[in-house]
C-alpha cells in the first residue's frame, strides 16, 4: 500500500477517513468487493437492484466519496455502482494498470463481470473519463450510455502546468492551496470542504504520473453510443477546447458541454447528466 502513499501512516489515516464517509454516505448503500486481475475491486452499491446499471469512475486522487452529491438523484433511477480506481486512495487494490496496453479494459472486463453486467451506462471524469472512453472504444456493445467529465486522452495534458503547480506545493500550506485552486478550478466558499479534502489527499498520496494516452482520431469516430461530454472552459490540466472539438469533429452525434468560467473539477452536474443518462 506505502508504494502509492508517502507513508504506510498516511495511507492508513486516508483509508479510515473515507471509511467514515462510507459510514455517513447520503443513501443507503452496500459496500462489496470484486475480484479482478489487478486485485480486489471496492465497489459502492445503491439504489434498485432490479434498475437499470449505472457504473461510476472517479478521477485520480479520489475515490467513491465524489459522487455523494449524485447518489441521491441517481440512485432513484439506476442501480448505481460507484467503483473506486485501482491504484487510487480508495479501498480497492494499489495496482496501477499499464495505460497503453489494454490492461485498464481488462480490469474493467473484471468489474462488469464481478457485479454479473453484461452492459450498463458508464459516467467518468478526468482519469476515470479516460478509463470510460478507453472501455468504449475497446468494446463496443458493453456500453449503452456515455457521460463523460473533463476526460483525459483527447486534448492535450498541460505538462508545464501541471509541474508549476507541483512546484508550488512545495511552499508549505499555502502553496499547496494555491496549487491545488489552480488545478481544480475551485475558488468559492461553498467547494472549501472539496478543496481541502484534495489538498489532503494529494498531500499524502503518490498520483500517477505518465502522460495519459492520446486516442486517435479514427478511435474516435468509431464510436456509436450516445455521448455526453462536459468540460471546463478554464480547465488547467487537459486542452477542453481541443477535447470540445475533437468531439465535435470525430463525434457529430455527441452532446457536447463547455461550462463558461469553471475549470478542471466540473461540480454541480447531478440534474444535467441525469436527464442524459435517462434518454
Amino acid at each position: 500500500m506505502s508504494s502509492i502513499y508517502r507513508t504506510e501512516a498516511a495511507g492508513l489515516r486516508l483509508q479510515e477517513r473515507y471509511r467514515q464517509a462510507l459510514a455517513d454516505g447520503p443513501v443507503p448503500a452496500r459496500q462489496l468487493y470484486v475480484p479482478t486481475r489487478e486485485g480486489r475491486t471496492f465497489v459502492l452499491a445503491c439504489g434498485a437492484e432490479q434498475a437499470a446499471p449505472l457504473v461510476l469512475l472517479h478521477g485520480s486522487g479520489a475515490n467513491s466519496s465524489a459522487w455523494f452529491a449524485d447518489l441521491p438523484a441517481w440512485s432513484e433511477h439506476f442501480r448505481v455502482y460507484a467503483v473506486d480506481l485501482v491504484g487510487e486512495p480508495g479501498l480497492s487494490a494499489p495496482s496501477r494498470p499499464d495505460l497503453s496496453a489494454g490492461a485498464s479494459a481488462l480490469w474493467l472486463d473484471d468489474v462488469f463481470a464481478g457485479l454479473g453486467l453484461e452492459s450498463a451506462a458508464l459516467v467518468g471524469v478526468s482519469l476515470g473519463g479516460w478509463t470510460a472512453l478507453d472501455y468504449a472504444i475497446r468494446r463496443p456493445g458493453r456500453l449503452t450510455r456515455l457521460s463523460l467529465l473533463c476526460p483525459g486522452g483527447v486534448g492535450a495534458q498541460r505538462q508545464w502546468r501541471i509541474l508549476g503547480a507541483a512546484l508550488l506545493s512545495l511552499f508549505g500550506h499555502r502553496g499547496k492551496r494555491l496549487s491545488a485552486r489552480l488545478m481544480t478550478g475551485l475558488d468559492q466558499a461553498g467547494d472549501r470542504a472539496v478543496l481541502e479534502a484534495v489538498i489532503e489527499n494529494f498531500d499524502q498520496f503518490r498520483p500517477r504520473t505518465e502522460h495519459l494516452p492520446i486516442f486517435p482520431d479514427e478511435a474516435l469516430r468509431g464510436l456509436e453510443l450516445p455521448i455526453q461530454v462536459t468540460v471546463g472552459e478554464r480547465d488547467r490540466m487537459f486542452d477542453s477546447a481541443r477535447t470540445a472539438r475533437r468531439f465535435g469533429e470525430c463525434v457529430p452525434h455527441a452532446q457536447v458541454r463547455v461550462l463558461p468560467g469553471v475549470g478542471h473539477a466540473v461540480m454541480g452536474q447531478t440534474d444535467p447528466l441525469l436527464v442524459f443518462l435517462r434518454g
